[in-house]
């Protein structure tokens, strides 16, 4: 089935450290209810058997849901959790690696910060391009200079593929990244670390919000 834009809505990347206290399956459920419509999991710390692990406990928390579970960099721990796909970075995985192992149906995505990034990547086993650093974030400290928004509205007119913004944003930046040529927000502290998710995420796109749509 083709990778559907939409998918990237509401991105939530999970931390462990800041979904400590609420529990980090617990986050990614209320997130889900809330509208999250892709779920990564990240954590650079863990083993690959941590990964995989955890991966299958989200993976038991979305069914139902119809959001889908990627894994960030582990291409083993991926196939291992029967994920939906892998967010590989620039100096991470090879994306025809992991695009091999997942096969064709799976999600794959890459991370670009330059134009460079964006020419050099391997389109055609990609199915989105996450974008940013747009603002600048804790949760990923080695992150190159944020593009900010200008930036952000540049690259998303050079991508082939949907994009996701990523970097420091929260809901009131919503408008501005749709604006700028995104097809959603990828997130982390902003759901992540929340006393409720759930309101969390449902705070990006109100029923009343005239974005609401505007990602697809």
């Amino acid at each position: 089935m083709p990778f559907k834009a939409e998918t990237l809505r509401l991105y939530l990347v999970t931390d462990r450290d800041l979904c400590a206290d609420f529990g980090l399956v617990a986050t990614v459920q209320a997130a889900a209810a809330g509208g999250a419509t892709l779920v990564q999991l990240r954590d650079k710390r863990a083993t690959t058997q941590q990964m995989t692990e955890m991966a299958r406990k989200l993976k038991r928390a979305l069914a139902g849901t119809g959001v889908p579970l990627i894994v960030n960099d582990d291409v083993d721990a991926a196939v291992a959790a029967g994920a939906d796909g892998v967010h590989v970075g620039q100096s991470d995985a090879r994306v025809a690696l992991a695009r091999q192992r997942l096969g064709p149906d799976s999600i794959v995505g890459l991370s670009c910060e330059t134009e460079a990034h964006i020419e050099a990547a391997e389109i055609s086993l990609l199915d989105y391009l996450g974008i940013g650093t747009v603002f600048a974030t804790a949760t990923k400290g080695d992150h190159n200079q944020p593009i900010g928004l200008d930036g952000l509205t540049k690259l998303c007119a050079l991508s082939p593929l949907p994009t996701a913004a990523i970097g420091g944003l929260k809901a009131e930046h919503t408008q501005d990244v749709l604006s700028a040529g995104a097809d959603g927000l990828a997130v982390v502290s902003a759901i992540c670390g929340q006393p409720d998710p759930k309101a969390a995420a449902k705070s990006f796109f109100p029923p009343n919000n005239q974005t609401d749509g505007a990602a697809t």
